[in-house]
């Protein structure tokens, strides 16, 4: 038994302090709130997990697919190292303010004090307005001295990278290095399932009750990267109809299709389910010799590892996100 259709799923969408319009009005997701900062397109998180939105297993938990189909739908490999649980988050997330600064641990250190993975997790800018940023590691190697210096004095941005963001930039964001989302910025997210984040500073912000947003200083001090890198921003070059790598580690790859017509897909050989993120314009997958499902601009869908062979086509330049494990 296996499923041959692509998944949908219900978004689940998070009112958040910072969020603002754009998941509805750039993205069409419903609401009639004024400041969803996230949309879980993909979720296996306790508490949130996605509900399938088409086809015959509308209504059905993820949680349910993955125990009733296993390695069909998740991959031998994938369900070897993972059972029953869907191992990443999928994101879409608009920045109407800026994030906190903020950072996540590694596995070790998330399993001993969380009992839960870690949060390696990757950024694509999908809108910015002018002059946004985004805050990704530090401008120099530094130390515990030294930022805790910078974090009593509120000055950490003399010692934090940030950096000017345009459509299409990819950030790669790995456990430790300290980040944040800047105003105006609308991006795809994907990262390991895991909701642990250390919040660092939160520009001193308070909610409707006066009340500032739990801080983990502590917690912090020995889970951050401390060492800097001469560029954080990825470098790759898309390519009309071809698949493109943008980011490949350990806990997912992620490539991009820039598609302006058609591009025939073989997974045969990724023994992995596949996501399909669509970041700019309309997409139509073809699949099963005869049938057709549309995916939408800030649509995303799972494509089951038994389900390896499609097409996609697009009438109009358009943009995909394509997530595996390897």
């Amino acid at each position: 038994m296996s499923i041959q259709y692509p998944l949908k799923f219900e978004p689940i969408l998070k009112e958040r302090i910072w969020g603002g319009k754009k998941l509805h009005s750039v993205l069409n997701k419903v609401t009639d709130k004024e400041n969803i900062g996230e949309s879980w397109e993909l979720s296996d998180v306790k508490g949130d997990v996605s509900i399938v939105a088409n086809g015959k297993y509308k209504g059905k938990s993820l949680e349910f697919l993955i125990t009733e189909y296993k390695d069909t739908l998740l991959g031998k490999k994938v369900y070897k190292n993972f059972g029953n649980n869907f191992p990443l988050l999928i994101k879409f997330i608009d920045a109407k303010e800026a994030l906190s600064i903020q950072l996540h641990p590694n596995d070790a250190l998330a399993k001993k004090r969380h009992n839960s993975f870690g949060k390696t997790e990757m950024w694509y800018v999908m809108q910015a307005d002018k002059a946004a940023n985004l805050i990704v590691g530090f401008q120099k190697d530094s130390n515990k001295e030294e930022y805790l210096k910078h974090l009593e004095n509120k000055s950490l941005l003399e010692i934090l990278n940030v950096d000017e963001v345009e459509k299409g930039d990819v950030y790669f964001i790995p456990t430790g290095r300290i980040h944040a989302i800047g105003a105006g910025v609308l991006l795809a997210e994907i990262q390991q399932t895991s909701d642990v984040t250390y919040r660092i500073y939160d520009w001193d912000r308070k909610d409707d009750q006066g009340n500032g947003r739990e801080l983990h200083t502590e917690l912090a001090l020995d889970a951050i990267d401390y060492t800097a890198i001469d560029k954080y921003k990825s470098d790759y070059t898309p390519e009309v109809n071809a698949s493109k790598n943008i980011v490949d580690c350990q806990y997912f790859t992620t490539n991009i299709i820039e598609l302006d017509g058609t591009i025939s897909i073989d997974n045969s050989d990724k023994d992995s389910f596949v996501i399909y993120m669509a970041v700019d314009g309309n997409v139509t997958i073809s699949y099963n010799d005869d049938k057709e499902i549309q995916l939408n601009k800030g649509e995303t869908i799972l494509m089951p590892a038994c389900l390896s062979k499609y097409v996609l086509k697009s009438e109009e330049k358009s943009e995909v996100l394509e997530v595996y494990i390897k």
